[in-house]
């Protein structure tokens, strides 16, 4: 199994949903200021001019994954909108998710912002600032249909072995129950693990198993027999004091959401349309 730090810092080209989005595989460094490539658009200083650059971790679908060779889903289809309004394009950098918790390539110049289904957490709050939540999530419990797992304390009862993503809330919501996950790197290596019966049930963020779910042969291997009311909302990030671009971003969100659009991409990504889940309070 590779480590968080093994995964390598890669370069992703992404235009809107509708267009596509193209994959460009580059180094990608900057100083803290964002170097001469810098630029201010309506007010909002972007590291690299012309352009939106978003820190994510691959992949993590429905909100972010390759598909097709193109880098797709509901964060990325949010942030373009912002990208719109500033009249750049989003460029995407793939990045360990450790990073997000502490701002590290936000710090660095590296990135603009942050998309990668992250919940807002006081701890998280200290290092980033977030925008308004865009969406609710639980976490999930999915096993193996002949498992015999039929909760989350089953797990233990059973003597079953469980599995997390590293460096998740899921992950930690499970050590907080006295659970002792295996760790995987990331979303796909979960569902490969459950797959490969190096665990018997993982626990997930609730959409990140729909889209799994999607798929018939998943749906007739694993199911879920637990849904964890964590009280979750994820936003997206950007460096601390970077309130203009916060606004941006919130902006955006806030008009999506009354035209349409939001519900439109949620439908599209996520499913049927939840109010509830899509339209948090802020926190």
């Amino acid at each position: 199994m590779k480590t968080l730090l093994g995964r390598r810092t890669r370069l992703l080209a992404a235009t809107t949903a509708t267009a596509g989005l193209a994959l460009v595989v580059a180094g990608c460094s900057s100083n803290g200021d964002g170097g001469s490539g810098g630029a201010t658009v309506k007010g909002v200083h972007l590291v690299k001019a012309g352009q939106l650059t978003t820190c994510t971790h691959l992949p993590y679908p429905p909100f972010q994954s390759e598909i097709n060779g193109k880098v797709q889903g509901f964060d990325v289809s949010l942030i373009d909108l912002v990208a719109k309004n500033l009249g750049v394009k989003q460029q995407i950098v793939d990045t360990p998710f450790e990073n997000f918790k502490t701002g590290a390539f936000l710090n660095s110049g590296q990135c603009d912002l942050a998309a990668a289904g992250m919940t807002i957490t006081p701890e998280r709050k200290k290092n980033v600032d977030f925008s308004d939540p865009y969406f609710e999530a639980t976490q999930a419990v999915l096993v193996s249909k002949s498992s015999g797992i039929t909760s989350l304390a089953d797990v233990k009862a059973k003597g079953k072995k469980l599995g997390a993503q590293a460096q998740t809330t899921g992950e930690d919501y499970v050590k907080g129950k006295g659970y002792d996950p295996i760790s995987f790197e990331s979303s796909d290596a979960v569902l490969n693990g459950l797959r490969t019966g190096q665990v018997q049930a993982v626990v997930i963020d609730y959409p990140v198993v729909q889209g799994w779910l999607k798929d018939k042969a998943n749906a007739d291997k694993f199911k879920v027999v637990d849904n964890l009311k964590t009280g979750e909302q994820y936003g997206f990030t950007v460096k601390k004091g970077n309130t203009a671009l916060r606004e941006a971003i919130d902006k955006a969100l806030k008009d999506a959401k009354a035209d349409g659009t939001y519900k439109k991409l949620y439908e599209q990504w996520i499913g049927p349309y939840n109010a509830s889940v899509a339209s948090p309070a802020a926190s």
